[in-house]
């Protein structure tokens, strides 16, 4: 998916209970964007957008790194659907407790599929189907997330090599794919709640996540 551009856009201090870091943001205009849904057209031209939180010296070491995906039912809401708030929280204290790093959230709710698809598919979980299942019978892709934002986010930090903080190989190979290496994987495991328990499992069986 080819990026005309990516710029940075804002700056700024930014507090939070487990340190301080910098908070910037990033556009990038995509030209041509392959459809999720072929029922739905895809604008030629798309903007999308990513936030950095960065923390500390990022260049004396090669920096932890997490990639998170916009999650609202689980990172404002609490969701216990899923484990994203988890795993988000887990990011920025190891972070914080390494005095360096960055978190990279992107504009993904739903792997991709939007917010309303997402609670759609909630709906089709309810009647049995697994996430997967649920967004095909929707008519998007099992996963429609792209990585080359954040990826070309790094490259505008001045990063070719990181620490990357992911259960998903996809997400390391999307990066080794556009010249970031990743020279080490750092488990975003978190326990397991009965709630998304089945989720797990189905991100382990059928998109390859590394978790027990």
């Amino acid at each position: 998916m080819p990026y005309e551009t990516v710029r940075k856009v804002a700056d700024a201090d930014f507090p939070t209970r487990w340190g301080h870091f910098r908070i910037l943001g990033f556009e990038g205009l995509v030209a041509n964007p392959e459809p999720c849904n072929e029922a739905i057209p895809a604008p030629a031209v798309r903007i999308e957008s990513a936030v950095a939180l960065v923390m500390g010296d990022i260049h004396s070491a090669r920096p932890i790194v997490r990639i998170h995906s916009q999650c609202l039912t689980g990172d404002v809401f609490h969701s216990l659907r899923c484990d994203c708030r988890q795993q988000l929280e887990l990011a920025l204290a190891t972070i914080a407790d390494a005095g360096a790093g960055i978190l990279l959230y992107e504009n993904q709710e739903g792997r991709g599929i939007g917010l309303m698809a997402k609670l759609q598919a909630y709906e089709l979980q309810d009647q049995g189907l697994d996430t997967i299942e649920a967004n095909l019978e929707l008519g998007y892709k099992a996963d429609c997330r792209e990585y080359e934002l954040p990826a070309e986010v790094l490259k505008q930090l001045g990063l070719n090599a990181v620490r990357l903080m992911t259960n998903n190989p996809a997400k390391v190979e999307a990066l080794e794919l556009v010249g970031i290496k990743v020279v080490e994987r750092i488990s975003a495991e978190v326990p397991s709640e009965p709630t998304f328990e089945r989720y797990l499992k189905t991100k382990q069986e059928k998109m390859g996540h590394l978790v027990g």
